[in-house]
C-alpha cells in the first residue's frame, strides 16, 4: 500500500478507526471535470523560493518553499486540463483598498493591518505567472475560504456541465478544504492532487489532506491524476472564447 503523506501523524487508534469504519472508500473521478487551483498567489508564495520563516517577513500569509515545490507540480496538471480542453478555474482573493470588506479576516491575525503595504507594490492577489491565467480560463475573486461562498462558480459549472472538480492550490487546511466541503456538500465528485496542493503547517496540511480523504473526496498522485485527465475523451466542453 502506497505510504500517505499524513501517515506520521495518525496515532495507532487513528489507524484501527478509519479502518473499521469504512472511512476513505475511492468515490472515483466524475465524467466532466473542471481544474479549480486555489489561491496560488504571490500572498501565498511570495516573490521567490525562501525558507518560510524568511518568507513571512514580508509576506506574512506566504507558505514559503513549500508553496514553489507545488507550482512545479501545479504547472503539468494545468497543462493537461489544457490540451484536454477542460474547464481551468482559478481563484483569488479581492477587497477594498481601505481593507472594510475584510470583515472577520481582521480577527485572527495581528499582522493583517500589513496587508496594504506589499513589497515593491506587488498585489498580493495577482495569480502567479508562472501559472498565469489563459483566455480560455475563468477567475474567481472570493473574500472567504470557500471558492463557493459569495461567487458565481456554482453557476459556472452548472453552465460546463461539470460534474466533478480537480482540486490543487492553498492553504490545505484553509481554502482548499473549505472549497472542497462545499463541493461535497452540492454533490460534486472531488479529487484533490496530493502534491499540488500546500500550507505553511506542515501537520495541518498532513492532517486536511487526511481528514478530506477519509470523508470528502479522493486524495490522489498527480501522477494518477494525469493519467485520468489524458485518458478523458476530446471535446467534452465549449469553453469561454470557443
Amino acid at each position: 500500500m502506497r505510504r500517505r503523506i499524513w501517515d506520521p501523524f495518525l496515532t495507532e487508534r487513528d489507524r484501527q478507526v478509519f479502518e473499521a469504519s469504512g472511512y476513505g472508500a475511492l468515490a472515483g473521478y466524475g465524467e466532466r471535470p473542471a481544474l479549480v487551483i486555489i489561491d496560488v498567489n504571490y500572498a501565498f508564495c511570495g516573490e521567490k523560493p525562501e525558507p518560510i520563516l524568511s518568507a513571512i517577513k514580508a509576506w506574512r500569509t506566504s507558505c514559503g518553499e513549500d508553496a514553489w515545490t507545488a507550482l512545479e507540480q501545479i504547472q503539468p496538471l494545468i497543462a493537461a486540463a489544457r490540451a484536454k480542453r477542460l474547464p481551468v478555474i482559478y481563484t483569488t482573493g479581492e477587497f477594498r483598498s481601505d481593507g472594510w470588506d475584510a470583515g472577520s479576516w481582521r480577527w485572527k491575525s495581528s499582522r493583517r493591518s500589513e496587508d496594504g503595504e506589499r513589497p515593491r507594490n506587488v498585489d498580493g492577489n495577482e495569480i502567479m505567472p508562472s501559472i498565469a491565467p489563459q483566455k480560455s480560463d475563468l477567475v474567481i475573486r472570493k473574500q472567504k475560504p470557500s471558492a463557493f461562498f459569495g461567487t458565481n462558480l456554482t453557476a459556472y459549472l452548472n453552465l460546463l456541465q461539470c460534474d466533478s472538480l480537480i482540486v490543487a492550490g492553498t492553504t490545505t487546511s484553509g481554502c482548499v478544504r473549505a472549497t472542497v466541503l462545499d463541493a461535497f456538500n452540492l454533490n460534486y465528485r472531488v479529487a484533490v492532487v496530493e502534491e499540488a496542493c500546500f500550507d505553511r503547517s506542515q501537520a495541518s496540511h498532513a492532517i486536511n489532506l487526511a481528514d478530506m480523504h477519509a470523508k470528502y473526496a479522493d486524495v490522489v498522485a498527480l501522477t494518477n491524476a494525469l493519467e485520468f485527465i489524458g485518458a478523458l475523451p476530446e471535446g467534452l466542453f465549449r469553453l469561454p472564447g470557443d
